[in-house]
């Protein structure tokens, strides 16, 4: 069983990848004018873009609790002067310290970064940093006046000062170097700039904004990234045009961070050294009063040494006096502390390690200390309102009512110790009863001295220590690499810009390309008519004229044009033999699908292409209801035709031939009148009467017909026809129209059909008029080809 011939609208067409290449290589210097365009573009903007650079800075945070700072003071940790200062920290809260709002306003207010020169060229306004021509101090400023950036022009400069100009209000300002002047938001002064050695040609600004404003804007573009996970190394970024700059804006944060660092430690030693002086002033004062007491008391009683009279009695009281001193000791330090807490404290931190010798209270001062160091660190970047604030205040308020019921509870223990040993010592002064009066109030007098004495170095002590540690306090950020910028901008990163444009020169006309075949529902080249000429043979292509070219050719032209339809010609003659014409006229019908084309353009060439060939050819106005030929020739339209031939049986043929002012060997036959019923009149007996009597007189007869899909005409004569073409017109006729003549042929409404492909681009033409069709003829110069592209 033989294998059914699959549809031709089932059959799958294979791609061919140099095909379609070739339907953009054709466009080619669109792609070549699309790649130089988008290479100047990118050559103007790296020419005339700001470029940015990249600067880094690289720090350590110091650990407390993995040896950091406190590894260089281990020394100090026995005296106990450093325990309770700050508890570690966390990288995650130091980078936000880093990036505080805060923080980075002190910085712009130490670089004044809200007050700017540019330099303002014919393209680009540049900001100038380092080399600045004056200097401005803002001696008072209002930024809730400064709503908006203020820039002023300096348009004029003197021996002894500047003219300005408001930009946004023209309004212009004189003042004179070293004198304040008002600008309405602030109070300047401006001097010229010592070791100034610059010229500028361009026009200078000033820019005045809010230190809130940028200091908001740097804020956002500072980045910080750990280097590694693990480890406490902060990597700073700052991208900006100015290298200086930027360098100078990471420095200084670092050097702020370190500054509140330092302060924030050494607030609780500041305020233990001041209730140590305190207490040495109270001290200094009651051991002036016992040592000047016994002194009296000796010349008053002419005593020299009382110790060999009570040695007994003392050796057996020394422990007793010793327990009896440290409870006094320590009686007075918890008095003191409790009349510290009662005042208000304005840091309300509390003195730590003044000896107190219970340990618990110790641990309590400590913890509370560390955390109103903690809600302090994060006051400065919040408000009373955060959470976190307010649990630590919750905290603290819990710690100091501890620290206060300790510290009572101690005083209370230690009266308790006391009255035990003044019980004790009512036992010992009854042994010592033998021992005078006198020696009795000499050691009353001598106990008070050595309680005093002992206070008074313990306190000197501890001063010295707290003087030691603020002298020795370091920097929490130990800087690993000064702040330095990259040598390559970061933006715009000139090779990636070319390689874009580059690319971009390319995808445009690719995409614009490829959107219009996407949409083009219209025939542009006998590629598009593939399925179609497979049924119906392609006879001739007619290229596009020009509007300033010739649309008829002449006799002995060589244009493209006229070798078009000597080809057509050439191919008619093979199509011809087959028709089974062996007597007369051969009959050509001209039609095509609508109206518009270009049947009768192609039958006027045809038949003076026939002519020229030296036959007698007659061209026919087919379509009676819509006559053409007058298009070419003008007289035609007043002249009886066949319309008149087929209703009036008095007019003969030869009376309505008239021969054509084209060419001696063409004749015409025109319409006629307009008919009400154009069908009915080919439907007569004449009609065939006519073309029977016509193709004795003639070699060929070309017939411009009417478009076979608006009426039944052609249909009606095609039987006359030895040889149909069928023009589609490139640019105009759509793609689906081409079914219709696929259906009228298989219909059998119409036969011995051909195809006419008319109005081509010299680009479309034949193989892309790559192999010759201009041939002898003068090619066409690049724009023509630019132009005839599209």
């Amino acid at each position: 069983m033989s294998q059914q011939p699959t549809p031709y609208n089932q059959q799958e067409e294979e791609i061919n990848l140099r095909e379609e290449l070739e339907k953009y290589l054709r466009y080619w210097p669109w792609f070549l004018i699309s790649m130089l365009i988008c290479i100047v573009i990118a050559f103007l903007y790296l020419r005339y873009s700001t470029p940015i650079y990249q600067t880094k800075a690289t720090i350590i945070i110091k650990d407390e609790k993995k040896g950091g700072i406190m590894s260089e003071l281990s020394a100090f940790e026995d005296m106990g002067i450093l325990s309770g200062m700050g508890g570690g920290n966390s990288i995650e809260n130091e980078m936000g310290i880093l990036r505080s709002k805060q923080l980075i306003t002190d910085v712009t207010k130490k670089l004044q970064l809200n007050v700017r020169f540019y330099a303002e060229g014919d393209v680009n306004t540049t900001e100038i940093y380092e080399n600045r021509p004056f200097e401005i101090q803002i001696l008072q400023e209002n930024e809730e006046e400064l709503i908006e950036a203020q820039i002023y022009s300096i348009i004029n400069e003197t021996e002894t000062g500047l003219t300005l100009q408001n930009e946004l209000t023209e309004e212009e300002l004189n003042l004179n170097f070293g004198e304040p002047v008002n600008l309405d938001f602030a109070t300047i002064v401006i001097n010229k700039a010592e070791g100034y050695t610059g010229k500028f040609d361009d026009l200078l600004q000033i820019s005045f904004t809010t230190v809130a404003a940028v200091a908001d804007n740097y804020r956002e573009k500072i980045q910080l990234n750990l280097t590694d996970k693990n480890s406490s190394l902060i990597e700073l970024n700052l991208n900006d045009p100015i290298k200086v700059k930027a360098q100078q804006i990471l420095d200084q944060l670092i050097l702020e961070y370190n500054r509140q660092a330092i302060e924030d430690k050494n607030l609780v030693a500041t305020n233990t050294a001041r209730f140590i002086e305190d207490r040495l002033d109270i001290i200094t004062g009651e051991l002036d009063s016992v040592e000047t007491g016994k002194e009296e008391f000796k010349e008053s009683n002419q005593l020299t040494d009382i110790q060999a009279e009570s040695q007994i009695f003392i050796e057996n009281a020394s422990d007793f006096n010793k327990k009896k001193q440290d409870i006094n000791t320590q009686l007075e330090l918890s008095n003191a502390m409790l009349d510290y807490l009662s005042k208000d404290s304005e840091s309300d931190l509390l003195p730590s390690n003044l000896g107190i010798s219970e340990s618990g209270v110790n641990s309590v001062i400590s913890e509370y200390n560390t955390l109103v160091l903690e809600r302090n660190r994060i006051l400065r970047g919040s408000t009373l309102k955060n959470p976190v604030v307010i649990d630590l205040n919750t905290q603290i308020e819990q710690i100091k009512a501890n620290v206060l019921q300790s510290l009572q509870r101690m005083r209370s223990n230690l009266r308790i110790a006391k009255g035990d040993l003044d019980q004790q010592a009512a036992t010992m002064g009854s042994k010592i009863a033998s021992v005078p009066g006198k020696e009795k109030q000499y050691r009353g007098i001598e106990r008070q001295q050595n309680i005093k004495e002992a206070l008074y170095l313990f306190l000197l002590q501890k001063r010295e220590e707290t003087s030691l540690s603020l002298a020795v306090t370091a920097p929490k950020a130990k800087i690993v690499d000064r702040a330095y910028s990259l040598k390559e901008p970061v933006s715009p990163k000139r090779k990636i810009i070319m390689l874009a444009a580059l690319i971009l020169g390319v995808l445009i006309p690719f995409i614009f390309i490829y959107l219009k075949q996407l949409l083009n529902n219209k025939i542009e080249s006998q590629k598009d008519m593939q399925r179609a000429i497979k049924m119906i043979p392609l006879v001739g292509e007619i290229p596009k004229v020009a509007r300033k070219e010739e649309e008829l050719i002449a006799k002995n032209d060589r244009s493209v044009l006229s070798e078009a339809f000597r080809i057509l010609h050439t191919n008619l003659q093979y199509l011809l033999v087959n028709s089974g014409n062996t007597e007369g006229a051969n009959v050509l019908f001209v039609t095509s699908t609508v109206k518009g084309e270009g049947k009768t353009f192609a039958a006027f060439n045809l038949a003076l292409t026939l002519a020229n060939s030296g036959k007698k050819v007659l061209i026919m106005g087919g379509d009676l209801r819509n006559p053409q030929l007058q298009r070419y020739e003008m007289d035609s339209k007043d002249l009886k035709g066949i319309s008149d031939y087929l209703v009036d049986a008095s007019l003969s043929l030869p009376s309505l031939i008239k021969q054509s002012q084209l060419h001696s060997n063409l004749d015409l036959l025109a319409s006629g009148s307009i008919p009400p019923n154009p069908s009915e009149l080919w439907r007569t007996a004449k009609a065939n009467t006519m073309f029977e009597d016509l193709k004795s007189e003639y070699d060929y007869i070309v017939v411009d017909t009417a478009p076979v899909m608006l009426v039944t005409d052609t249909f009606l004569i095609n039987k006359y026809a030895d040889l149909t073409l069928y023009v589609v017109r490139a640019g105009y006729t759509e793609k689906k129209l081409i079914e219709f003549a696929l259906d009228a042929k298989k219909d059998g409404k119409l036969h011995d059909v051909s195809f006419v492909l008319n109005d081509v681009k010299l680009s479309n033409f034949g193989y892309g008029n790559k192999y010759g069709y201009a041939y002898g003829v003068e090619k066409e110069g690049f724009w023509e080809k630019l132009k005839s592209s599209f």
